[in-house]
Formats: structure tokens, C-alpha cells, sequence
């Protein structure tokens, strides 16, 4: 995983992309999509760049879980303008 502030905010995102970390916890742990639908829906990533992205949101889990939740504040706010 890397950090670049000109992708996603310097949000954590899979080497070599542009997929943040915080979207495979998204579509996965809470959307209830399974690695394998991912890799398949993003054709892009390969099931070992998931599994990482898995395991470095478990052992970094406050901060993910902060991105995300000021991720959904965020649409929550364009949903209403």
C-alpha cells in the first residue's frame, strides 16, 4: 500500500493504482462483496492486491475506518445540495 497525496487525498490506495484501501473495505467487509467479485468487477487488481489491502486495513483499522466514515459524511452533504 502507498500513500501519494495527489491520489485520493494521500488516502492508502493498492501499489500500482489508484484503488483506495478504504474502497475494498467499502465493497467488501460492508457491501458483502466477496475478493474474488472484486477482482472480477475491477479487473484491474488481482486477488494478492485485495487480500493485502485487507490485511493492511486490519492493522491499521482506526484510521480506514475515519476515511471512511468522513467519506460518507461527504456524499451524505452532495446528496443534499
Amino acid at each position: 500500500m502507498v500513500s501519494l497525496k495527489t491520489h485520493c487525498g494521500g488516502s492508502p490506495v493498492i501499489a500500482g493504482t489508484k484503488f483506495p484501501v478504504r474502497s475494498v473495505v467499502f465493497y467488501v467487509l460492508r457491501q458483502g462483496m466477496t475478493p474474488e467479485e472484486l477482482v472480477k468487477e475491477f479487473s484491474h487488481l488481482t486477488l494478492p492486491q485485495v487480500y493485502d489491502a485487507l490485511s493492511y486495513y486490519y492493522e491499521n483499522k482506526e484510521k480506514i475506518d475515519k476515511e471512511l466514515a468522513i467519506n460518507a459524511s461527504d456524499l451524505r452533504s452532495l446528496k443534499k445540495n
